[in-house]
């Protein structure tokens, strides 16, 4: 039973967030009318306001919305680029303060161009790591240089969530000091929308930090591998 509850707890804490950024998302992703645009209109209105130049907008896959500074592309998914919804605006809304960094060329935009492309190797290092375990126990005899491997290995997946969190301050100025006064000041949302806008916009600062710990769920899959090694 204690070990049960352990599971479910630590499922909890690498799932959960990931758990609540999508219900956050899906909660206010309601059509309402009263919006004059789409997310993807209301991000290219943002970007001809901000007089961002050379930057576009276009549509990506579902639930990869970002902002890419090498092509100058504000990627929408397609929920939120046709959409007219509370989530639809915000999510264009912060992605559009992403560009507004780059474009300004602010200093906190240099955690992302910095730290994620780091985050990104150092999970597939830890992947590729304990990809190859299976292949190399049986012919290693030394507890001691395997318990490094698969250190190694676990240590690499755990980097990545912690890099995610080095860059969450670019995340939360791209919703708070960017798109929150944006949408306000500007009259894009009402009054009684402004703390729901919050809750979203708090949940795009969230995203990469809760899709990096649920990726740690990877772990129980090559720990349960591991287990049927004799050592």
């Amino acid at each position: 039973m204690v070990y049960l509850l352990a599971f479910l707890v630590v499922i909890f804490l690498l799932y959960g967030p990931h758990l609540w950024v999508r219900h956050v998302l899906n909660k206010y992703s309601r059509r309402d009318d009263r919006f004059p645009g789409t997310g993807g209109e209301l991000a290219q209105h943002l970007i001809t306001r901000f007089e961002l130049a050379g930057v576009g907008v276009e549509k990506a896959e579902e639930g990869a919305d970002h902002y890419d500074p090498r092509d100058k592309m504000v990627r929408l998914s397609p929920s939120v680029f046709a959409g007219k919804s509370l989530t639809a605006v915000a999510v264009a809304a912060h992605e559009v303060g992403h560009a507004i960094q780059w474009c300004r060329h602010e200093r906190i935009a240099l955690l992302r161009e910095k730290y994620q492309p780091l985050a990104n190797k150092v999970e597939k290092i830890g992947i590729s790591i304990l990809m190859l375990l299976p292949v190399v126990l049986p012919m290693i005899h030394i507890p001691h240089i395997v318990g490094v491997i698969i250190l190694v290995g676990l240590l690499t997946l755990f980097s990545s969530v912690l890099v995610y969190l080095i860059i969450l301050p670019n995340e939360w100025d791209a919703s708070f000091y960017k798109a929150l006064p944006i949408l306000i000041e500007g009259d894009y949302i009402r009054r009684d929308q402004i703390e729901p806008a919050k809750t979203i916009l708090r949940a795009c600062a969230f995203t990469y930090v809760a899709a990096a710990l649920a990726s740690c769920l990877r772990l129980w899959r090559w720990l349960a591998i591991l287990r049927s090694f004799r050592w």
